[in-house]
């Protein structure tokens, strides 16, 4: 029996072998023997949607009456069982067979077409996003790994899951006390192994700004959604700096800001609602008070709902922090990750905060 790390509490990422190279048999082969790893084995079936998906006039039966998998399988020199790879999640204790990095993506991104186009899904394969806060990030994050519209996702959270987290966050009771961000990982390389994601458990920090903005490449979108307003102003100063776009959602009443740094560099941070001077007293001076008048002064009061206002009365005294629900939440990560993704295409140029969503792309 192989040793696995018993301790995958921060293990994110899965690991891949390719059993046509024989230097990854040995390994495999324990593991494959090991009878606490679960085996799941579809790979005919993924072979069959993508000859489906590539000969769309022809049904699956046709397909198999045709023994179009068993050409297939010739034509690469390759046995069913040998074809693709197989990902072993070591903080599931699974091997899963799939489709090897170009034909997983051409079924997976399958549905997209049209709405994305194939030029389009080329691009959005090569851009890295960045996520502050994975609490609302979470459900952002698993949303462009599900759309596909970033080879990269950078997640940064020092936050663990608690029990009041799981009224918004999609993750199961076994996994309060894991750290949000490893949680997320985990969650994207079980839907979609080939997308890199990197974890910063200490959150988005002055000592990690760089290499979380610029490590392998710079990012090409910041998506920030922390509650700690201090890094809500770090961040956006470095995204400035960096000519890196944000997009921020607040989920009541799901208003969005769009601030593009990319293409206006001098651009003031906030649309301009914090003057130079109110930045530099709000960090020496993070007492709670100050906390509240510079929230007061970001966020339009007469657009939040009137529940929402009115639990800033009772923020720290009966209440831990801000409310928020699920269904706002979800809500919020679908209109982002559009935004995302057309800011990213280029079809979004402005910065703006938008209220009316129905109609943000007037």
């Amino acid at each position: 029996m192989t040793t696995i790390n018993k301790n995958a509490n921060n293990v994110y990422k899965p690991t891949f072998f390719r059993l046509k190279y024989d230097t990854e048999h040995t390994t495999f082969s324990a593991l494959r023997n090991d009878f606490t790893i679960e085996l799941h084995d579809s790979i005919e079936t993924q072979l069959l949607e993508l000859l489906a998906c590539r000969n769309a006039s022809l049904s699956k039966d046709e397909i198999l009456s045709l023994n179009m998998i068993q050409e297939h399988l010739k034509l690469h020199g390759e046995s069913l069982y040998t074809y693709g790879v197989w990902v072993h999640y070591p903080w599931k204790r699974q091997l899963v067979h799939i489709l090897d990095e170009e034909e997983f993506i051409e079924v997976r991104t399958n549905r997209n077409k049209y709405k994305i186009t194939q030029e389009e899904q080329d691009t959005l394969r090569t851009k890295k996003i960045g996520i502050i806060g994975l609490s609302v990030g979470r459900a952002v994050a698993t949303t462009i790994a599900l759309e596909r519209i970033a080879g990269e996702i950078r997640l940064a959270d020092f936050d663990d899951i608690e029990l009041s987290n799981l009224n918004r966050i999609n993750a199961p009771l076994a996994e309060m006390g894991k750290n949000k961000s490893v949680s997320a990982a985990q969650e994207i390389a079980e839907i979609d192994p080939y997308i890199k994601v990197e974890c910063y458990v200490e959150g988005y920090t002055e000592d990690n700004s760089d290499d979380f903005f610029c490590k392998d490449g710079k990012i090409d979108l910041l998506v920030e959604e922390c509650d700690d307003i201090k890094v809500k102003i770090e961040a956006r100063l470095k995204a400035r700096k960096k000519r890196v776009p944000v997009i921020m959602e607040t989920n009541d009443n799901c208003i969005i800001d769009i601030e593009r740094y990319d293409l206006e560099p001098e651009r003031e941070i906030f649309h301009g609602k914090l003057s130079s001077d109110k930045i530099k007293a709000f960090m020496l001076d993070l007492s709670e008070i100050n906390r509240v008048s510079i929230v007061s002064e970001i966020f339009d009061m007469s657009v939040v709902s009137e529940r929402m206002a009115g639990s800033m009365l009772d923020l720290n005294t009966k209440l831990r922090s801000w409310p928020q629900l699920s269904s706002e939440v979800n809500y919020g990560a679908g209109i982002v990750s559009e935004i995302a993704r057309r800011v990213l295409l280029n079809e979004i140029i402005y910065s703006k905060q938008i209220r009316d969503i129905v109609n943000y792309g007037e």
